[in-house]
């Protein structure tokens, strides 16, 4: 896939009539005799190919006019693979604006955080996306309200002000307008499709807390859980984190308030359960919840390119659809990878807990044993460096990273600029390739990241007659690119030795 497949209209015909679920959230079509727009994979019979037009965004369809299928419902389709391979503006940008910043800070917010002026974030988009931020903000408004509106029985007011109206009016007319029904119908429709199931299937469990939130996180096929949940269970850090009943839980630092999600993996979707201090929250959680999975890859495209490598070729037809673990929290990450320089993940595990008892901000959990917020970069800037219990090079490392993010000197965000940020982190005391490189990949989403210094990743190279030394392996995996973070993945799960330190 590249940047612009909306343009080659040859290629999206031959997608929507086969009804390739793959490109969903790739492009949208326009269907230019019924003003609707779809996904690819829509379940109707395709129209005429001269009937249909090809848009790079929703926000795009209905600036245009169209109206939201209803038997595909397209805002509920994955998100553009694109945002998370790329590391610049228009990427940065959407990076953003699903994390909420332009219903908080208006777009002067959003051009500010990614330093360029509004006129040229809106140029940009406009020319990329066909929609500038606002109808993109706009867009997403409609889909949070729409999502609220189907699952939940709150009072149309409140769900205007969750979703980031400014008016009853407004969040009326705009969901009239992409979806072609009133709030009232949508609800009626969504109960009418609630019957229709439910009368052969049995019903789900009633939340048990009041004002839970239970949403379908959908992924493009094909996803491997065990990597990805088994890692986030591997590592939690107790009081944020943990397994329970099938399903990875951790509290939430939300810009209006805090959450706790349970994700739980299922075979075409993941189940996604939010319970949320502040509704205006939904979004930026749902938003962070999909990043911390990597839901919006596109396997398929990774997975064909790894598997041109004949020695990764086995490991990738093994277990497609490896995911790489991310972070709801990229500053809480940092601090993480830090505390687990050259120990084992047990001991970097009580090193987290202990900061969480002593500065995390405590959280209710009547569902289980979540019992506090990471403590934020702020809360840590008054450590006693000597209640460290860590050799004080280490300490040294934490504290000064502490101090950067608390003043602001050190950005770690969804809009951060990957090369920029990972070498600024290298000029930080003890910061070195693998630190750096794991909190690219993990915290800042770089899909090319890759640790050649890794003592798992060179035994696995060892085991599969690669080459082990950090030089010749990077070598080696220069035909991995764009994606060296999914090749790590694969590699990690040939290893068959338990990794007793990790390095700086």
């Amino acid at each position: 896939m590249q940047n612009g497949m909306h343009s080659d209209r040859e290629r999206c015909v031959r997608a929507v009539q086969s009804k390739d679920a793959r490109f969903d959230g790739w492009f949208f079509t326009a269907v230019l005799t019924t003003g609707i727009y779809c996904r690819p994979s829509c379940p109707v019979v395709p129209p005429k190919p001269e009937n249909m037009t090809f848009y790079p965004s929703a926000a795009a369809c209905q600036q245009a006019g169209f109206r939201a299928c209803k038997r595909c419902r397209p805002d509920t389709s994955p998100g553009s693979p694109e945002w998370n391979q790329r590391a610049d503006l228009v990427a940065r940008a959407m990076r953003l604006i699903a994390d909420g910043v332009v219903d908080r800070e208006g777009v002067p917010g959003l051009a500010a955080r990614l330093g360029y002026s509004s006129r040229q974030v809106e140029r940009q988009l406009r020319a990329e996306l066909g929609a500038g931020p606002l109808a993109l903000a706009r867009a997403q408004r409609a889909q949070t309200a729409r999502l609220l509106i189907e699952t939940t029985a709150l009072p149309m007011a409140d769900i205007a002000f969750a979703a980031g109206f400014a008016s009853i009016r407004t969040f009326n007319d705009t969901v009239r307008e992409v979806y072609a029904l009133s709030p009232g119908d949508l609800r009626t429709r969504a109960a009418a499709r609630s019957t229709s199931r439910t009368a052969t299937a049995p019903a789900p469990a009633a939340p048990t807390t009041p004002g839970a939130l239970s949403l379908r996180l959908p992924f493009r096929a094909p996803l491997n859980p065990d990597n990805l949940f088994g890692h986030l269970a591997a590592t939690a850090v107790p009081g944020v984190e943990e397994w329970r009943d099938g399903a990875y839980r951790r509290t939430l630092r939300l810009p209006y308030g805090n959450g706790i999600a349970a994700l739980t993996p299922r075979p075409d979707h993941i189940a996604c359960r939010l319970t949320l201090s502040d509704l205006r929250d939904l979004p930026v959680a749902i938003s962070r919840c999909r990043r911390l999975l990597d839901l919006d890859a596109d396997p398929v495209a990774i997975d064909d390119q790894l598997r041109a490598d004949p020695v990764l070729a086995p490991l990738v037809d093994k277990a497609p659809g490896r995911r790489v673990p991310r972070t709801v929290d990229e500053a809480e990450f940092a601090l993480r990878a830090v505390l687990g320089q050259q120990v084992s993940t047990a001991a970097a595990r009580t090193h987290a807990a202990r900061l969480v008892t002593a500065h995390g901000e405590p959280v209710d959990d009547p569902e289980g044993g979540l019992t506090h917020l990471f403590p934020s970069a702020g809360a840590l800037a008054a450590l006693d460096p000597e209640s460290l219990a860590m050799p004080r090079t280490r300490r040294t490392t934490f504290t000064t990273l502490v101090r950067r993010l608390a003043d602001g000197e050190l950005h770690l965000g969804a809009d951060s600029d990957w090369q920029e940020t990972r070498t600024r982190l290298l000029a930080l005391p003890g910061f070195g390739p693998w630190t750096a490189d794991v909190i690219s990949m993990r915290a800042l989403g770089d899909p090319d990241a890759f640790l050649p210094t890794d003592l798992g990743i060179r035994r696995a190279a060892q085991e599969l007659g690669l080459p082990s030394t950090p030089a010749a392996l990077t070598a080696r995996a220069a035909a991995w690119r764009p994606w060296r973070a999914y090749a790590v993945q694969y590699l990690w799960a040939t290893d068959s030795h338990p990794i007793n330190f990790l390095p700086v």
